[in-house]
């Protein structure tokens, strides 16, 4: 379920994205986290780093103009979020 919801949400940052044009990290990343929490997904960090930055992470959304991306790390249940 969790690679399904996270795969919509690369459409949906991708079309906002599109509309927004450069979108800024911040708006993107509060909108992904609408998104999950509506969805019930609770034990999750996303964190913006360089979009050369390496990881083995879910990459979720890209934004200020593809310079930086936006990863997904779920947490083991119990763990704090961090954001």
């Amino acid at each position: 379920m969790i690679n399904t919801l996270v795969g919509g949400l690369l459409l949906i940052s991708a079309s906002a994205h599109a509309e927004a044009g450069i979108l800024s990290c911040e708006a993107l990343k509060e909108k992904i986290a609408t998104k999950l929490e509506g969805k019930g997904v609770d034990n999750y960090t996303l964190q913006v780093v360089s979009k050369d930055t390496e990881t083995k992470y879910r990459v979720v959304g890209s934004c200020e103009g593809d310079k930086k991306k936006i990863i997904y790390k779920k947490e083991k249940a119990g763990a704090k979020a961090e954001e």
